[in-house]
């Protein structure tokens, strides 16, 4: 669909990926579904045109841009295959705009060009058995350790783990010390004492690598702290703010695909001599989910614009990703029902598209959490 909102420059980047999508990601999504292989051909694609350096400083190998361009990138890319997506969101926006925001002048010149190029891939290492929505409940443990820091833990959930050479890792000096003791390392995959654990079975979004990464007795060098002590948590919050905006995104490209596979098959598809696109019950499904989709892509284009404005925008980050996660399921969902009993199987795109769209309810903050952040504001507390 288009939008009469985006400038020129906009247009011809979202065109761009767009053909990029069409081309080459979609028509591998199944494949890379079917096997759960990370989808290495996509990435090398998406590094060949330079979208892995989206919003970075040029100084250190990245071309600028902004955060509404990222969200048009993460939108189109998404729509083409949720799971390249879900690599490209947690390499770029929570692992290489971390270091580049909140990294010193040594830790952007070693770490950034290479993530900004895809030579190297990111992960982002927070999440724990019994820290998830309760980000300040990590356990994993650091320690000053002759002029370094030793780190002792283990993650849970790390999209990219299997593919990362560098890891973005929130530990804490104390666990009863809660937001206040935690500090965030950035540690090579090569370092001594990381095991990392490929975690299968997953319900969507199977072609990104999902794991659990232990550090044991990890030994980081002095120079890879990011920020000062207890200032993890905040800048972790920041970035998770920041990420948000990239998942609504990711949510308006699987409900985009959901409602393009609807409309092409209700228009092929015929009953009683008729395409069902001529029945009431299929016109107002599609209905729906064109404005679900329009309402969802402005939200997320207004929270874009509030963070490139350098305005507060968490709040209307929490909407769009809150609103565009529903969008993909709701979408995805009535995209099965058109199709009927063919949507129920693979490798029928909808049939993934199902599966792909639950996890924007959950990752990067449940909807249930977006709800109290809103509602914060909202009421004034």
């Amino acid at each position: 669909m288009t939008n009469d909102s985006l400038t020129e420059e906009e247009v011809i980047l979202r065109d761009t990926v767009r053909l990029l999508a069409d081309r080459e990601l979609a028509p591998r999504a199944a494949e890379y579904d079917r096997g759960e292989r990370f989808p290495a051909e996509n990435v090398a694609a998406m590094s060949a045109l330079g979208l892995f350096g989206l919003t970075i400083d040029p100084e250190f190998g990245g071309s600028g841009g902004t955060t509404r361009q990222l969200a048009i990138v993460s939108e189109e890319l998404s729509r083409g295959c949720a799971a390249t997506g879900t690599v490209y969101g947690a390499h770029l926006s929570l692992c290489t705009r971390y270091i580049d925001r909140f990294g010193n002048a040594d830790q952007r010149a070693r770490y950034v060009p290479q993530l900004a190029t895809g030579k190297h891939i990111g992960a982002f290492a927070l999440t724990e058995a019994d820290a998830g929505s309760d980000a300040a409940a990590i356990k994993t443990l650091v320690r000053d350790s002759g002029d370094g820091y030793s780190i002792t833990g283990t993650k849970q959930f790390i999209t990219n783990g299997a593919e990362a050479h560098t890891f973005v890792v929130m530990a804490t000096r104390d666990p009863a010390l809660g937001a206040k003791g935690i500090e965030t390392f950035i540690v090579e995959r090569d370092y001594p004492g990381i095991t990392v654990t490929d975690q299968h079975g997953k319900m969507g979004i199977r072609a990104s690598s999902t794991c659990d990464v232990r550090f044991e007795d990890v030994q980081v060098p002095p120079e890879n702290r990011i920020g000062g002590p207890g200032e993890g948590f905040g800048m972790t919050m920041q970035v998770l703010d920041a990420g948000r905006v990239v998942i609504a995104a990711q949510g308006v490209g699987i409900a985009e695909a959901a409602l393009e596979a609807s409309i092409s098959y209700a228009k092929e598809r015929k009953t009683f001599g008729r395409p069902i696109a001529d029945r009431q019950a299929i016109r107002w499904m599609i209905a729906d989910s064109a404005t679900q989709v329009e309402a969802a892509r402005q939200l997320t284009y207004r929270a874009a614009d509030l963070q490139d404005a350098g305005e507060p925008f968490a709040t209307m980050a929490s909407m769009a990703k809150l609103f565009s996660s529903r969008a993909a399921v709701e979408c995805a969902d009535r995209a099965v029902q058109i199709h009927g009993g063919a949507g129920y199987f693979a490798p029928t795109t909808v049939e993934r598209l199902y599966r792909d769209a639950k996890i924007t309810e959950i990752y990067e903050g449940t909807s249930e959490i977006q709800r109290m952040v809103i509602a914060r504001r909202v009421l004034g507390d």
